[in-house]
């Protein structure tokens, strides 16, 4: 099925979530693993130019200024997400609350329009909405949202941009030397039209380099400047908050299509925004059937779309594929179009929201999952350095994670219907509830090692007790003649007192440390003894001597 014509988007907008790994900061306070980072601090109070400025929240203002827009959004989400998103305020009555919100937010305003230089030729300028830091409280993972839009652009240049934007680094190159499956150029530009900063995506020998050295990605020069005084932590640049990727080089993305008459799209056409893949070449979709009959099952939502009616109150169809989600509609809709109470205003704050919570999800997964594969990597059993640094890891670890669980962590953000729709779409695409168990099990092997691992160091000091206590019993009976008058020394002088006294505590002393060193191996000589075998005492002895001749051989093999 094919158009006779490239249809216009009047109102094209994007959102892209790209999430990151903040890695620890190097400060004093960092050699205690448990301690929650701040790093937007940090940002607040970092020296030099700091384009970043922290955003008051919309509901700390006067109530007199509070807006049905703000209400709109806030009952949208159950209680346990509007305390996780907006944290709850002290009253009068109840002064002890859950807290503020665990999200800080900072935006900078230095960013004025993104400007895009497509392999046809072509520029286009996007607007910037703006440009935001996302942190999150006790959890080592920070957001940059970035918002664009546009007006009156033909669907193949709207299919280019979400093929080609939102990528951190290239995915090769062509033999002319232009990236692969990105924009060819893009710049940054300021409030009075200055470039601020070009992306380099072209540069081949770069990118490979940096590859080659670090075994890690090089992120573009346009994001890097967007996320200063922030530092790619595979970079030499000195920063005390660093960052590294913790996903696929393709950023996730919220799009929002307005279109005269939306039913003119095909099926080919909603495809290729569902699959967030290239624009129509005249050429068959090269799929085969059975992808494109599950795209129709998994990734399209059609609640509020019927093409046989044609009318505009089913005109609304979202498509995506869980990294990559477009919500479609008329623009001739006065409630589509409506960015206050309307579905562009939904799209801008409860749809963002409910994607940035479904990605938080899989992000913290993913860290987590990172963390334990790195604490696993670095455990040398034979550095006890190490066995303490990994102890120490973990057990953070499955703090960090406990409370996770608690705070972060639900299936159903709302009532709603499409709101609690597509956040079941979007975590059954992102598979955040497979990760999760993983990842759980993970945690918990990890914690029933540590336990093993306490309970056998705590049996071997049971057992040197029980076998010092053992032979102890021996020496005690055999000097305890001193205290029973069989040598009068009472009235000698002090000097031979004490050296009587010595001549005892001495050896008691080499007694009960070498009982310590060689504890182990007495209480194999004592279970061989007491061993309930009907065996004659001849034969108890030579299974002690064999006994003792194995530890021996094993103490060689060990030097």
């Amino acid at each position: 099925m094919t158009r006779p014509a490239d249809p216009i988007v009047r109102h094209f907008r994007q959102i892209l979530m790209w999430p990151l790994q903040l890695m620890p900061m190097a400060s004093a306070d960092q050699r205690n693993p448990g301690r929650v980072q701040t790093p937007w601090e940090y940002l607040d109070q970092c020296e030099g130019p700091n384009p970043w400025l922290e955003l008051v929240d919309d509901f700390n203002v006067d109530p007199a200024q509070f807006q049905e827009r703000h209400y709109r959004e806030f009952v949208t989400f159950l209680p346990h997400v509007q305390r996780f998103l907006y944290g709850q305020a002290r009253s009068v009555v109840s002064k002890v609350g859950f807290g503020e919100s665990p999200i800080r937010i900072f935006r900078r305003s230095d960013v004025s329009a993104c400007r895009m230089h497509f392999s046809d030729g072509q520029a286009v300028d996007f607007s910037l909405s703006h440009v935001d830091l996302y942190f999150f409280f006790d959890i080592d993972i920070v957001f940059l949202v970035v918002e664009i839009f546009a007006d009156d652009l033909p669907l193949s240049r709207v299919q280019d941009t979400l093929y080609r934007f939102g990528r951190d680094s290239p995915a090769g190159w062509h033999p002319d030397g232009s990236p692969v499956a990105c924009i060819p150029h893009v710049d940054w530009l300021g409030t009075e039209g200055q470039v601020l900063v070009s992306s380099d995506m072209n540069d081949r020998e770069g990118y490979l380099a940096f590859a080659g050295e670090h075994r890690a990605q090089r992120i573009g020069a346009h994001w890097q400047y967007l996320l200063e005084p922030m530092v790619h932590h595979h970079t030499d640049r000195p920063g005390p908050i660093r960052y590294r990727q913790i996903e696929y080089h393709r950023m996730p993305k919220l799009s929002y299509l307005a279109l005269d008459d939306p039913f003119v799209l095909t099926d080919d056409d909603f495809f290729r925004l569902a699959m967030a893949t290239r624009p129509d070449d005249g050429l068959p979709l090269p799929y085969s059937p059975e992808v494109i009959r599950s795209v129709k099952a998994e990734m399209l939502y059609d609640r509020f779309w019927n093409a046989e009616m044609r009318d505009l109150r089913a005109s609304t169809r979202v498509v995506g594929n869980g990294h990559a989600m477009s919500i479609v509609g008329s623009w001739q809709d006065p409630f589509f179009r409506d960015i206050e109470a309307g579905m562009r205003g939904q799209f801008r704050h409860q749809y963002f929201l409910v994607g940035l919570i479904a990605h938080f999800h899989k992000a913290c997964l993913l860290m987590f999952s990172d963390r334990l594969i790195n604490s696993v990597s670095l455990l040398d059993l034979d550095d006890p350095e190490s066995e303490r640094r990994f102890r120490e890891t973990i057990r953070s670890t499955r703090e960090v994670f406990l409370r996770f669980n608690h705070r972060y962590w639900f299936h159903e953000v709302s009532n709603q219907s499409m709101a609690r729709d597509l956040f079941e779409m979007w975590s059954r695409h992102l598979r955040t509830d497979r990760l999760f168990k993983e990842v759980r099990e993970e945690v918990l092997d990890m914690g029933t090692y540590l336990d093993s691992d306490d309970a056998r160091r705590q049996g071997d000091t049971v057992l040197r007790l029980t076998v010092v206590t053992i032979f102890g019993l021996i020496g005690t009976i055999a000097t305890g003649f001193l205290g029973m008058n069989l040598i009068d020394e009472a009235d000698n002088e002090m000097v031979v007192k004490l050296r009587i006294f010595a001549s005892v505590l001495l050896p008691t002393v080499l007694i009960t440390l070498l009982t310590i060193r060689y504890s182990k191996a007495l209480s194999e000589i004592l279970d061989t003894i007491a061993a309930e075998s009907g065996e004659g005492w001849l034969s108890r002895l030579r299974r002690v001597r064999r006994v003792i001749a194995g530890r021996r051989s094993e103490r060689r093999r060990m030097n």
